[in-house]
């Protein structure tokens, strides 16, 4: 029998259960992540081989260009891509576990939907041609907005996992033609801007973006870890939930709340990128069967690696275009939610 390895806290105030198998997968997937990260670094429209990368980067004079392309250019681009994508490979996995429904994920409950048509919004009011200042905000805002009016529409006596859905589904469908409206309404500069922000690009990320969206991660999955195992319950029914102990309303808000929180920051920074908060969750439980906690840390490198490879397909496919990430994550996540609906369909 495999042993379990329990790290307790101060008074067995809180416990966390690792197994072995979940350890190693997890290391299996760090490693593919920074081999990944390497192979993102050293291609691109200037190729440039390991020993090179390691002389520029330890600072050797005639290897300048090559230092500020690796710094300045690829680097911030590829931990902007692990860290949004590890963030709605979380979020989605929060979503899922919450409302019970492989099918869920931030762009189905509208939460997506939120934050750019209020990115849009802001785009079309500032008339802006880029990026600008309000984006951010706005686009968490957006979808914190969405967020209240999903709870609030769908509350009578509690969050009922069907209701959230459905709501969402609606909200998610009439925010997408108000943000087709004002993509029509808005000059040709910005509405393309708008347009490329909505594809999901990770082109001309800077280390502002990087320092501002890793807290919002880090420290999201440090508290989804934390309070991942109220989805185990969760998954046994409501009243065996209570039974047990766990505040299953207060617990679905904070779900909620932190699946807001990760996929608004992401989609702020990287653009409406769809499809990898369904797609994480599934590979994850694809690839080992455990608990939440295990499932959090392997969704989320999932969602990393996902959306790297993605965007490293953007850049080195069709040189000397830059094709936004979003372009690929939408061609392998469109088939696979087509194929979850028959899959579900066949099933009931």
């Amino acid at each position: 029998m495999s042993k379990t390895l329990v790290l307790r806290g101060p008074a067995d105030r809180w416990s966390v259960r690792i197994q072995p198998a979940v350890l190693w997968v997890c290391l299996g997937l760090a490693g593919l992540l920074c081999l990944s990260a390497l192979v993102s670094l050293s291609l691109g429209t200037y190729p440039t081989t390991v020993p090179q990368i390691i002389q520029a980067l330890s600072g050797s004079e005639d290897l300048s260009g090559i230092r500020l392309i690796l710094l300045e250019i690829r680097l911030p681009r590829i931990l902007m891509a692990i860290l949004a994508g590890g963030a709605l490979g979380l979020a989605g996995l929060l979503l899922q576990g919450l409302v019970q429904n492989p099918l869920a994920s931030p762009d189905v409950v509208g939460i997506t939907s939120g934050a750019s048509a209020a990115a849009v919004f802001t785009l079309w009011i500032t008339g802006s041609a880029g990026g600008t200042p309000l984006l951010v905000p706005a686009a968490i805002g957006g979808a914190l907005v969405v967020t209240v009016l999903l709870v609030m529409l769908s509350w009578r006596g509690g969050v009922s996992p069907t209701r959230l859905v459905l709501i969402g589904v609606g909200l998610a469908a009439g925010l997408s033609a108000v943000t087709t409206l004002i993509l029509v309404v808005s000059p040709d500069a910005t509405a393309m801007s708008a347009y490329i922000w909505l594809t999901g690009s990770l082109y001309a990320a800077r280390w502002n973006d990087v320092f501002g969206l890793a807290p919002v991660v880090m420290g999201g999955l440090a508290v989804a870890i934390a309070v991942a195992r109220h989805l185990d319950l969760h998954a046994l029914g409501t009243d065996l939930a209570l039974a047990l102990g766990s505040s299953v309303n207060r617990q679905r808000l904070v779900h909620l709340l932190l699946a807001v929180l990760l996929a608004g920051g992401a989609v702020a920074y990287a653009g409406a990128l769809g499809f990898i908060g369904l797609l994480a969750p599934h590979m994850a439980r694809r690839i080992i069967r455990t608990g939440h906690v295990g499932l959090t840390v392997i969704s989320a490198l999932l969602g990393c690696l996902i959306l790297l490879w993605a965007d490293l397909a953007g850049r080195v496919m069709f040189i000397p275009r830059d094709l936004p990430a979003g372009l690929f994550v939408a061609g392998v996540g469109a088939p696979f939610f087509v194929f979850l609906l028959y899959r579900l369909r066949r099933q009931s």
